[in-house]
């Protein structure tokens, strides 16, 4: 399963805080999944589509609970991805059109509201609840072990407007953005998602982002560490292969001889660990020295072939 199946799974599951917190997560998972027809002046059917078992199995179950609503299930299966697809119809009844005013889909002059209901989203819980049904409809969450991607699909600015500015108000940064004719808001970090994920009730999933996260972080600190040890190694060597060939070019001037004891016993060094760095051929010398001691070596060196 997907890492998306997962988290909706999980929300699927997640008791509700007061009374009222069904109806928010019902009246969201409405907005953005289902499709409202006109039967008559006043008068509707509604589909809702899901490829969520366990969405499903909730729409159903909050409809009869708290409308008393008849439905129809019917399970299809997609040719070309093997995956089964659940639509639930609601027929025309006439408990319809008040649930869909109660849910904030339909207005009470029979238009459709275009943002989200004030008196759905009064408590924390409720706006959890609320939020957490718009994932349950149209929400995505890429693996963790990929980059991090969160994005939720409504169908109007209005509506996206609102969401962004309740998920806002709880210290999640969201942002909107028109989408072909849908609108679609996103988190752009991981530490967003994290904290959205555990605002909605998902914590076992907010665990195991929270996992990936400290174990992607670890592996970028080790590669980070290993990339600049081996730059620094590339450095060393570079350096090493200058001064070799600039020893060479002082011996064609000067016997080795001829050149001070400090000066011999660098070139000596140098030569027989043609990759170490000044640090250690400073602690290779006897007595040790410091790099800085060292590179006044070399320095001196530089002047002769200079001179």
């Amino acid at each position: 399963m997907s890492f998306t199946t997962d988290v909706k799974d999980e929300l699927a599951h997640v008791e509700a805080v007061c009374s009222h917190c069904d109806r928010a997560t019902l009246a969201a998972l409405v907005r953005v999944e289902g499709t409202l027809f006109l039967s008559g002046p006043g008068s509707y059917r509604m589909e809702i589509a899901t490829d969520s078992a366990s969405v499903a199995r909730l729409v159903i179950r909050l409809l009869h609970a708290l409308y008393g609503l008849e439905t129809e299930l019917t399970i299809r299966r997609s040719v070309l991805h093997k995956t089964p697809n659940y639509l639930i119809e609601i027929p025309t009844q006439p408990r319809l059109a008040p649930a869909l005013r109660d849910m904030g889909i339909v207005a009470k002059d029979g238009g459709l509201q275009m943002g989200i209901e004030p008196r759905l989203v009064s408590k924390t819980c409720c706006q959890a609840a609320y939020v957490r049904g718009i994932f349950l409809g149209s929400g995505f969450i890429s693996d963790p072990k990929s980059d991090f991607h969160f994005e939720m699909i409504v169908e109007n600015q209005q509506f996206a407007e609102d969401v962004v500015e309740l998920l806002t108000s709880r210290g999640i940064g969201a942002k909107s953005m028109a989408r072909r004719s849908s609108q679609m808001i996103y988190l752009k970090s991981g530490n967003a998602i994290l904290e959205f994920l555990a605002f909605t009730g998902a914590h076992r999933s907010a665990l195991m982002l929270e996992e990936v996260r400290v174990m992607k972080s670890v592996r970028n600190d080790v590669n980070r560490q290993i990339n600049a040890e081996m730059a620094n190694q590339h450095k060393a060597t570079d350096a090493a292969v200058r001064q070799l060939f600039m020893i060479r070019d002082v011996l064609k001037e000067h016997e080795v001889s001829s050149l001070p004891p400090a000066l011999q016993e660098f070139i000596r060094l140098r030569v027989a660990y043609p990759e170490a760095s000044l640090k250690e051929l400073g602690e290779r010398h006897d007595p040790p020295l410091s790099k800085s001691a060292v590179n006044h070596r070399l320095r001196r060196l530089e002047q002769l072939l200079n001179s």
